[in-house]
This record gives C-alpha cells, structure tokens and sequence, in this order.
C-alpha cells in the first residue's frame, strides 16, 4: 500500500486552503535547537517553567500561540525571543513586535509572564523593520511537513540572499496547522497563512510583484480575522490588489445564523490617506467546496472542512480624507 500523505491528498482534491489561517491574539517564538518532540514544547531542550506556562495558557484558553523556531545559523550564546501582539486599534494591519536576547532558554518563561501581566521588560532595539517568515518543518509532527517543508526551507533562505532581502529572517517554526497543504509559511508581522509555496509564489509575495490572482492558490488566510471572515478578505484583496497590503481593516458581524451556516457582514478597511471603505456581503457555507479529507497523515479518520463563498458584496460607503469612522 502506498503510503499515505496529507498534503497530496489535498491537492489531488483541489481543495481551496482559503479559511485555513487560525487567528491569534499572541505569538510567542522562542528559538530552540531541533531536534523537536511530537509536542514541540515536550522537547528535552524545554526548561520545566517554559511548559508549565504553556499549559497554563492552554487551559486558560486564552488567544496565545506558542511556537518554536530555528534560524539557519543559530549563536550559541544566546536565545531569541520574540512576541507578537496584535495591534489594539479600531483598524488592525498586522501585529506589533516585542524582540530578546536571553543568556539562557530558561529565562524565556519569566520575561513572558512579565509580558503578559502587562509589563514591558526592555526589548531589542532593531534600527530597521524586520519581517520574520516561519516555515513549518515539523516533520515528527507531521511526515508531509518534512518531505515538503523542509526543501521549501532551504529554497526560501536561498531566494532571499538571492534578492538581498536583508531585512527578511527565515525560520524553521513548529506546528502551527494546516499540513495537508504543506510547505505551509506565517509571515510576521502582517499574520498571513499561507501553502502549497513554491519559489516563484515565495518571490511574488516578497516582492508583491505579478498577478494578485496567483495568490488564489496559496493563500490560507489572514489570522487577525476569524476564519469564515477570510473568504471575503481575500476578494477584497483581489479587487485592490498589492496595495491592499498597506491596508488597515476592521470587521463586524451584522447578523449570523445559529449555527453559522450563513453571516451578514461588514469589512472596512482604511488606505494609507486614510479613507475609509467600507464593503458588505453575504457568507454562505459553499456545499461544492466543502470537503471530508483526513487533515494529517496521521489522522485516523476524515474531517469535514466547511468553505465558505462570498454573496452580495457591495460598497457600503466610503468616508473621505480627514473624517473619522
């Protein structure tokens, strides 16, 4: 029998990835050497008080993601520490950074307690606007993130000296969903999910160069946004095109049924002179999309995977330069 690997199976479906980008209020990255365990935090590098943390926020249910991360060329004499949180304004574009050097991995839980208690410890002072791309490779987690995700790593860390992209670090990541599309990537600090990445797609997004539309088969989804929101994101992205990503947004649910089969909704977003924009549409469970696919090479069973279409989108309103919402 052959064997058997998600991301393959997903393809030869055909199916659309868009909705796939869970959204997180938080990201913690903390760089540790590979390898990793199955449960990236029960990895024998990880101090006790780092995953007793984890757990705490995990049973607290808050909206925290902690991942790992590798760089190509780590310094021995230090460990990274990175922290996204969202941006708390009316209109959100990405997420804002919070960046440490630590001497040793096991100071990593307190500077993050501190964090989240509301307490800014002295970051690092970066002279220039960094953007982080995290590859999954988790290969123990899921068999088709190494047979996919890590050439797609080492092509990435080339393209990028390639174009002399300086301001651009990527990283090998742990688990963070979605290996039925693998190579699957984040990019920090918009928070965008994106898979099935080759070179020339990783060029057009780091260049924001060709055809907005290609993205239609790369693009999971923006995690600021709840998942169902996504579809109607990615149309409007398709209507600005690369200009789009200079824009701040804001959602609201106008109406919804019981049990979100169909929304009401409203996406505004705001350009860089900011105007205002404010469109509204119809989300309805797309039947023909929607697709029972097993969602990990190790998964037992199938799991159904709900799409969603866009209906009735229309330009609500536009407020001019220098009005308020």
């Amino acid at each position: 029998m052959a064997k058997f690997f998600c991301a393959d199976a997903s393809r030869q479906a055909n199916e659309d990835m868009i909705g796939s980008g869970t959204p997180y209020v938080t990201y913690v990255l903390v760089e540790c050497p590979m390898p990793w365990a199955f449960e990236a935090f029960d990895s024998l590098a990880i101090p006790q008080n780092l995953r007793d943390l984890v757990q705490e926020v995990w049973q607290a249910k808050l909206s925290i993601r902690f991942l790992l991360v590798a760089p190509q060329q780590r310094q021995p004499s230090q460990t990274k520490l990175l922290i996204y949180q969202q941006e708390n304004e009316a209109f959100v574009g990405g997420y804002q950074k919070f960046e440490w050097d630590v001497d040793h991995i096991e100071q990593v839980a307190e500077i993050v307690r501190a964090y989240l208690a509301g307490e800014r410890p002295k970051t690092v002072d970066l002279t220039n606007k960094v953007q982080d791309i995290l590859i999954c490779t988790h290969g123990i987690h899921d068999q088709c993130c190494a047979k996919y995700g890590l050439p797609f790593y080492r092509q990435a860390v080339s393209t990028v000296s390639q174009l002399k992209l300086d301001s651009i670090r990527i990283w090998k990541a742990s688990h963070f969903g979605g290996h039925r599309f693998a190579p699957t990537a984040i990019t920090l600090p918009d928070g965008r999910y994106y898979g099935a990445l080759d070179e020339a797609m990783l060029k057009a997004i780091l260049t924001r160069t060709g055809s907005i539309l290609n993205l239609q088969s790369v693009y999971r989804g923006w995690g600021i946004l709840p998942t169902f929101l996504q579809v109607l994101e990615r149309e409007l992205m398709f209507k600005c095109g690369w200009e789009w990503f200079n824009y701040k947004i804001k959602h609201t649910i106008i109406d919804q049924s019981e049990n979100q089969d169909w929304l009401h909704v409203e996406l505004a977003f705001k350009t860089l002179d900011n105007s205002i924009y404010r469109y509204r549409a119809e989300l309805t469970q797309d039947l023909c999309k929607t697709l029972c696919l097993k969602g990990s090479c190790n998964a037992i069973k199938e799991s159904k995977f709900i799409k969603y279409r866009v209906d009735q989108l229309s330009l609500h309103s536009v407020w001019s330069v220098g009005l308020s919402a």
